[in-house]
């Protein structure tokens, strides 16, 4: 019976070692790249007589194709690239440049490994947007004003998710905070113009330096490529801003609903951004609260100025 019993082990011993000693192969079939990709557009309001949609901005776009997994889209070609899941292969995007402009978008579509394809597409929008007359009273005097971040408050300073909330939910800067490491951040002056009634200019002063990150992490030209947060030396500049409607979808109840958007890359306001929207969430003639997306993914920052 022991006899019996070892033969038996070793024969399960040897069928163990031969099957652990076989090559195991795995394939993930086919890789086909998708084809025929279609990136069809509708603009809202389009007709003949609107042939640009009817300025509210708003583009539906579908992704089309064979062999397609998951579709991302990046709505402009001429801005940093920002390519967006979008489960379904269909979204609706609101272009908020003011007056009539044409957009490249950027359709990838993914296949089986991660294989993809790609295409462009142009297409051109109309949108019509008249800022409220006392928001641009308050921020402009009608004519010119000057803003710096108000280190006297809680709050002036903050992070949270960009996605998900409209508040500081992971950070907040108490009084004079930065004071020590970073004065630059309160020195640092923001002159807002009203040069017509559809045209205006943002003057940032900064004789302390800018208060922003480094290298990729800031489009401010001059600043280092590696380096932690802090003051660096900037020379400040002038360039043409927009009153936008805001793309966040942050309710009218937290937000004007009006986005500050530069151009360019010589100014800021506040923090050295890397994108150019400033969401105005609220303002009166001597306080007011922006948010925008913060250098990191996911991030948004928040800062209360005050009117000098």
């Amino acid at each position: 019976m022991k006899s019996s019993l070892k033969n038996l082990i070793g024969i399960l011993v040897i069928l163990i070692t031969f099957n652990s000693c076989k090559k195991i192969t795995y394939t993930l079939g086919d890789l086909t790249p998708p084809s025929n990709v279609v990136v069809t557009t509708v603009v809202q309001g389009q007709d003949a007589s609107h042939p640009n949609g009817d300025g509210s901005g708003n583009v539906t776009i579908s992704i089309s194709s064979d062999y397609a997994l998951s579709y991302k889209v990046d709505y402009d070609v001429s801005t940093p690239v920002d390519l967006v899941y979008i489960p379904s292969g269909s979204v609706t995007h609101k272009y908020t440049s003011t007056g009539l402009h044409t957009y490249t978008i950027t359709a990838v579509v993914y296949g089986k490994g991660g294989v993809s394809s790609s295409v462009t597409k142009d297409v051109t929008v109309q949108s019509d947007f008249v800022p409220d007359p006392t928001l641009v009273t308050n921020l402009t005097n009608d004519a010119s004003k000057t803003w710096v971040v108000d280190k006297s408050i809680p709050g002036h300073f903050g992070v949270g998710p960009w996605s998900g909330s409209s508040s500081p939910d992971w950070w907040s800067a108490g009084v004079n905070e930065k004071v020590a490491c970073c004065n630059c951040f309160y020195t640092a002056t923001f002159t807002f113009t009203k040069v017509s009634s559809t045209s205006y200019t943002l003057q940032a002063s900064t004789p302390n330096g800018a208060f922003t990150k480094t290298g990729s992490l800031t489009s401010l030209s001059g600043i280092p490529a590696t380096g932690d947060e802090g003051c660096y030396n900037y020379g400040g500049g002038t360039s043409a801003f927009s009153l936008i409607p805001a793309s966040t979808g942050i309710s009218s109840s937290k937000s004007t609903q009006t986005s500050i958007e530069l151009s360019g890359t010589a100014t800021f306001i506040g923090y050295g951004a890397t994108l150019k929207e400033y969401e105005i969430l609220s303002i009166s003639p001597t306080a007011m609260y922006l948010r925008v997306q913060g250098t990191e993914t996911g991030n948004a920052w928040y800062i209360k100025l005050k009117a000098m």
